[in-house]
C-alpha cells in the first residue's frame, strides 16, 4: 500500500513538472515574441484597432474610481500606454508602477513617458505577472490592458493582481472580447481572423506570426460572463462589466473586499 502511494505520488510530480515546464517554455516564447515586434507595436495597435485602443483605456480609466494622490499597479504594462493613462488621471499626484516581464517593452516605454515629462510619476518594473514583487495590500488599483490572455495561469495572475491591492481595492481588466450581435460578429471576425494577421505580419515581419496568435488567443479566452466568474472565484466581489465598441472589448472591475468581510465569511 505504500509502494503504491509512493508511486502514486512520483507520477503526480512527475505530471506537475512536465506541466510547469510546459507553462514556462510557453512564457518564455510569449515573451520572445513580443519582443520580435516591440519596434512597431505601438503603430500597430493603432493602425489594427482604427485607432479605438486609445479610447478604449481612457474609458477604463474613467471608470476606475482612480483618485489624486493613489498608488496604482499596471501589470503586463507593455510600453506603457495604461500606465500613461492612468497617470494623466492622476494629474500629477500618485504614482504608477508598471510592470512587465519583457524587457524590451519596457525600454521601448521610457522615452514615451519622459516625452510626456511623466518619468516621476510612473515607475517601470521588469516582473512575471504571476510573481509579483511587491506586499500584500500595496496599492489601490492593479489593472491590466490587453496583457491577461498572454498569462499562463490566469487564475493565478488574477490572485497575484488581488493580492497587492489594498481591501476594497480594485482589479480592472481590459481585453478584447467577443461581439454578441450576430452580423457585426461575422464582419469583425473576418477582419480579426484574415485581415488584421495578414497586416500584422507584413508589418511587423515577425518570425512567431505574432497577429496571428493574437485572434487565437482572443477567441480562446473566457466570455465576458465566465470572466466574470473566474474573478469571483479568486474572491473578487461586486464585479462590473462595461463592454466598448459593440463588445469588441470589455472592461471588468473587481472589488478585494475588506478585511471585516473576510473575517465574517
Amino acid at each position: 500500500m505504500t509502494r503504491d502511494s509512493d508511486l502514486d505520488k512520483k507520477i503526480t510530480a512527475k505530471k506537475q513538472l512536465s506541466q510547469e515546464e510546459v507553462l514556462k517554455k510557453r512564457a518564455e516564447n510569449i515573451k520572445s515574441m513580443f519582443a520580435s515586434i516591440v519596434r512597431v507595436y505601438d503603430f500597430l495597435n493603432s493602425v489594427l484597432s482604427l485607432n479605438r485602443d486609445k479610447s478604449w483605456r481612457k474609458f477604463a480609466v474613467k471608470v476606475s474610481g482612480t483618485r489624486s494622490n493613489m498608488k496604482i499597479l499596471d501589470v503586463c504594462t507593455g510600453t506603457g500606454d495604461l500606465a500613461i493613462s492612468f497617470s494623466i488621471l492622476l494629474n500629477g499626484s500618485g504614482l504608477v508602477i508598471g510592470s512587465d516581464y519583457c524587457h524590451d517593452m519596457l525600454r521601448y516605454g521610457i522615452p514615451k513617458i519622459k516625452k510626456k515629462h511623466l518619468e516621476d510619476k510612473i515607475k517601470f518594473v521588469e516582473a512575471d505577472t504571476l510573481k509579483l514583487p511587491f506586499h500584500d495590500n500595496t496599492f489601490e488599483i492593479s489593472a491590466v490592458g490587453f496583457g491577461i490572455r498572454n498569462v499562463t495561469d490566469l487564475m493565478a495572475g488574477i490572485k497575484e493582481m488581488e493580492r497587492v491591492v489594498m481591501p476594497n481595492g480594485k482589479v480592472i481588466i481590459l481585453e478584447f472580447s467577443q461581439p454578441t450581435n450576430v452580423f457585426f460578429r461575422c464582419i469583425y471576425f473576418f477582419y480579426f481572423k484574415k485581415i488584421l494577421p495578414l497586416i500584422g505580419k507584413l508589418i511587423s515581419q515577425s518570425k512567431f506570426d505574432a497577429y496571428s496568435y493574437l485572434p487565437n488567443s482572443v477567441l480562446a479566452f473566457p466570455g465576458k460572463l465566465e470572466l466574470k466568474r473566474k474573478m469571483e472565484e479568486c474572491g473578487l466581489v461586486d464585479v462590473k462589466i462595461f463592454e466598448r465598441s459593440l463588445g469588441i472589448v470589455t472592461i471588468h472591475i473587481g472589488k478585494k473586499p475588506s478585511e471585516s468581510s473576510d473575517l465574517t465569511s
